[in-house]
């Protein structure tokens, strides 16, 4: 187990970061994941990085520091954080965030504590999410076990057995299986994603309808010059990577103002340390006028009000029903995983998918039609039985996905 874990280091380092030779890299890991970020660093090392940086968290801290810390806090961000992301991505560091919360850590915690440091750490943080959105730098979430967060996958399972069986989804998903070169299993399944974009790009879509038989009925309109993405990614710099490992989707953005209609969640969200679940938003020109939740309506309202970006959508992405983590049938209570199991879509922040948007200001990008907001929020909508038809730019419609599968 400990040279697949090590694989799957070397292979966040290679693949997901492509670290060059003199990069300084960063990586943001819960203290608990600290002996698997001790084999980043080494890889990082072995790569010829510059230095690497760690950048520390906790569930346990920041549930008190939400319940028990003096009110104003959560309207500022230290400026000593502000600097670290802006001047580290500023200065093109390889950025590596390892996902691994608790999903119910921050459970009665004050939504509005939650919403207004989420507005002040993005507020000040800003020109790191801008170079990350726009891959100014390399970036790549991924994710390792901690103890709550696989006695939450499998209940009624050891800590200990939880932990083992979470490493092995994990590993599968991620294609460190042992059988292979993971690095070169990698690559070629980034070749079968760009071929599926490639498909995508050429059709010219001008809008997608969504329907199942949960009652999503939903009309997302297109930017015209749009263009889909999946698998690797260029930076800035020319380097290739991969924004995040797992992946099984292609993306692109929507047009701000150009979705309508109603959407049901397919599987819980985790959503500022709790869940949602059970829920839908109903859309008008683009805006979320209607939320429904059997659990967590709370929750979505406060992360849907952060700013007034956060109530449109800024990203659509498709993933297959006949895919590893969907097929291996585990909810994970992780967007990392859990977005890879099922098409979804984002409320928040765009991603510059439209042609020369890397080196768009966010007013020519806001003029083109995309979102800005400083949220960026994944959801699932997929079903085995999900319909997507397309409407291209002539007026042809156009079978996208059938049966919660790719039509082509």
């Amino acid at each position: 187990m400990e040279k697949k874990i090590r694989a799957y280091a070397e292979l966040l380092m290679k693949v997901g970061l492509n670290i060059q030779r003199g990069q300084t890299v960063v990586i943001s890991s819960p203290v608990e994941c600290a002996p698997f970020a001790r084999f980043c660093t080494d890889a990082a090392y072995d790569l010829g990085c510059r230095e690497v940086f760690l950048n520390w968290s906790d569930d346990h801290i920041t549930r008190a520091r939400y319940l028990r810390a003096e009110d104003a806090v959560f309207d500022t961000c230290p400026s000593w954080r502000a600097d670290f992301y802006n001047q580290l991505s500023g200065q093109g560091a390889a950025w590596l965030s390892i996902y691994a919360e608790d999903p119910e850590a921050l459970n009665g915690v004050s939504p509005d504590r939650i919403r207004r440091s989420t507005f002040a750490s993005g507020t000040a943080i800003k020109p790191f999410r801008d170079r990350q959105t726009s891959n100014f730098f390399p970036w790549c979430v991924a994710s390792v076990p901690t103890q709550a967060w696989a006695k939450k996958v499998f209940p009624g399972k050891e800590s200990a057995e939880a932990v083992s069986l979470l490493w092995d989804a994990i590993l599968a998903a991620s294609r460190v299986d042992g059988s292979a070169d993971p690095v070169s299993a990698w690559h070629d399944h980034c070749a079968m994603l760009k071929k599926r974009v490639d498909t995508l790009n050429s059709l010219r879509l001008k809008t997608l309808h969504y329907t199942n038989a949960a009652g999503t009925d939903l009309t997302i309109e297109l930017p015209k010059t749009h263009f889909w993405e999946g698998g690797s990614e260029l930076s800035a710099g020319g380097v290739e990577f991969c924004a995040n490992i797992p992946t099984e989707e292609v993306f692109t953005a929507p047009l701000r103002t150009g979705v309508n209609g109603v959407v049901y969640a397919t599987r819980p969200l985790v959503v500022n340390g709790d869940l949602a679940e059970g829920f839908s938003f109903t859309f008008e020109k683009g805006r979320i006028v209607k939320i429904e939740a059997s659990r967590g309506l709370h929750l979505l309202e406060s992360a849907t009000k952060v700013d007034e970006g956060a109530a449109y959508l800024g990203e659509v992405a498709l993933v297959p029903c006949d895919s590893p983590i969907s097929n291996s049938g585990i909810l994970f209570y992780n967007t990392l995983f859990d977005e890879n199991a099922s098409c979804h879509l984002a409320f928040g922040d765009s991603y510059p998918c439209v042609e020369g948007g890397a080196s768009m200001s966010k007013e020519e990008l806001s003029a083109l039609g995309l979102n800005d907001s400083i949220q960026h929020e994944d959801f699932m909508v997929g079903s085995s039985d999900l319909s997507i038809v397309g409407r291209t730019q002539d007026g042809r419609e156009i079978p996208i996905f059938r049966n919660g599968n790719f039509a082509f």
